[in-house]
């Protein structure tokens, strides 16, 4: 993590400008919307905690929660994607998520099963590489939301990506991320040295800021000051070099106070890290009982193939693997993301996970989309566990998982065997408190994923055949039903304990009675009708 970095021939008050500015978060004398925050709410303060992972490229949603019940979803609109179902099993029947388990057989793969996983609704169904969210779902402890999106989506990544992160859609001058805005409203980033840190190439938009910097992470072995390794001797340059930076002998100046608490708020978020293990021996979180009806519980944290599923108890068996051998990074990421949250007093960390541009040869029960998502399935599944089994600061009751792309993908296959970029697409949200399956209102925890999907009193329903929902927009892509703003509302709202005023602040026109984001209703912008929050907790 290369927070300050001075190479030959930088000046040195470039230098301190690059502290100033990339160090964790500015301790200065509380401003007044921070005196604000700190009277108005709990906002950060009352234990809860949240993941983020965001999937780059744009989630193929319709090959994720499977609209089985359509008859206009099949080999005609999907003639080499389209994910099948299973004859022997009626799909229009309610109740829990169907969850194939296949045991110790050496020879039967972990996602042996090739046909849609009946979810329980009565209409939609989970890709086969999905089959962990099963457990965690039928605990009541997932929402699967369908059809989600924003006003006059847009198709380019780089847009979408950029709405999506900042709260803010169509507006491409937003600069403040939406979890950086949520953590400044809390007012934690002017008094602790960690509050949000991601895990991934670079700080995510969601996580930047213009007052305060928020740490990022690719290699969790080489976190210290200037990359150095986290070792006796790589601490002690580091530590060297804050003092040196915190002892100038330059004449106070405007700015002093501000570079002196810069500097140690890096000394103390260091410090911090230099206490947690984020090594590979470190890595023996393991599931509570034997995993999948297999002889041992499996590692949750697939860094390794060796601590990949069941295949070391299987002759190396590749077919036993939980996720793909090329998700590993992914999983070391996803990990010290919640040991993070775990450990230290970081209320947000997320990282995120690439290659959802499947405009070729995506496959279908198998393939490369197949592949992504068994690392989603397993990665809500290994967080449920890690936070159960290894609870310390922070128990799953109080966390929540929210899982997101930037755009859904065009109803029709291609002619490459893939899908092109669309319009709305889907969200996972998993929690100890999220009322999903049996605990909610709304009954099954699948949310505009059925033709009675309602909430608030307002109904959008899934209209069925070849006029139906899967070409609401241009006769091929899926229209929303959901505003993402709507999830991250609630979300923010009622876990991390944000005020109505705050949530405001946080996703702008969020109390704009035009937009009908929290009650539901026609939205104003483009006409078309959104469920608003859905009871989420």
């Amino acid at each position: 993590m290369n927070l300050l970095s001075c190479p030959s021939g930088l000046d040195r008050r470039r230098f301190l400008k690059l502290g100033a500015l990339t160090a964790l978060s500015t301790l200065t004398d509380v401003p007044l919307g921070v005196r604000r925050a700190l009277a108005e709410s709990g906002l950060g303060r009352n234990g809860s905690k949240l993941i983020f992972v965001f999937l780059r490229g744009g989630n193929d949603s319709l090959n994720s929660l499977v609209p089985v019940g359509d008859e206009a979803y099949g080999p005609a609109l999907r003639p080499v994607l389209h994910i099948p179902r299973d004859e022997a099993v009626n799909y229009s029947a309610t109740g829990t998520c169907d969850f194939p388990e296949t045991g110790s057989a050496p020879k039967k793969g972990t996602y042996s099963y090739p046909f849609a996983i009946r979810a329980g609704n009565g209409f939609t169904a989970l890709h086969p590489s999905l089959k962990f969210l099963a457990p965690i779902y039928n605990l009541g402890e997932v929402a699967l939301l369908h059809r989600v999106g924003y006003p006059l989506q847009s198709r380019s990544h780089f847009d979408s990506q950029h709405f999506w992160e900042t709260g803010s859609p169509n507006d491409d001058t937003t600069r403040d991320g939406v979890f950086y805005r949520a953590i400044m409203e809390s007012g934690l980033a002017h008094t602790a040295p960690l509050t949000g840190v991601s895990f991934q190439s670079s700080l995510p938009m969601c996580l930047r800021g213009t007052d305060a910097a928020m740490p990022n992470l690719y290699d969790t072995g080489r976190y210290n000051l200037l990359g150095i390794p986290n070792t006796a001797v790589g601490n002690t340059k580091a530590d060297a070099a804050l003092r040196r930076g915190m002892q100038s002998p330059y004449p106070a100046k405007r700015n002093r106070d501000l570079l002196q608490l810069q500097y140690q708020n890096l000394s103390d978020t260091l410090a911090i890290f230099s206490e947690l293990d984020f090594s590979e021996t470190g890595n023996v979180y393991r599931d509570i009982a034997n995993t999948d009806g297999d002889t041992e519980p499996y590692h949750l944290f697939p860094t390794t193939n060796a601590k990949n599923g069941g295949a070391l108890l299987h002759d190396n068996n590749a077919d036993k693997f939980v996720a793909p051998p090329a998700s590993s990074d992914f999983f070391r990421r996803l990990k010290a993301a919640a040991i993070v949250l775990n450990k230290t007093d970081a209320i947000v960390a997320g990282t995120e996970l690439h290659g959802f541009d499947t405009h070729n040869r995506q496959g279908g029960v198998t393939g490369s989309h197949a592949n992504l998502q068994r690392a989603i399935g397993w990665s809500i599944y290994a967080l449920q566990r890690y936070f159960t089994q290894y609870a310390d600061r922070v128990s799953w009751k109080k966390v929540v998982v929210v899982v997101f792309s930037e755009f859904g993908r065009t109803s029709r296959e291609n002619s490459g065997q893939g899908t092109d970029h669309a319009e709305a697409g889907a969200m996972i949200v998993a929690g100890g408190g999220i009322q999903g399956f049996g605990r909610s209102a709304h009954g099954t925890g699948l949310f505009g994923a059925s033709p009675a999907d309602q909430a608030n009193g307002v109904t959008v329903p899934w209209v069925t055949g070849g006029n139906g929902s899967l070409f609401g927009v241009s006769r091929r892509y899926l229209r929303r039903a959901i505003d993402y703003r709507s999830i991250l509302g609630e979300v923010i709202g009622k876990h991390l304990g944000a005020t109505p005023d705050q949530i405001q602040r946080i996703l702008p026109g969020y109390a704009d009675p035009a937009e009908n984001l929290r009650t539901g209703g026609i939205c104003g912008i483009d006409g078309t009708k959104i469920l608003g929050e859905v009871g989420l907790l």
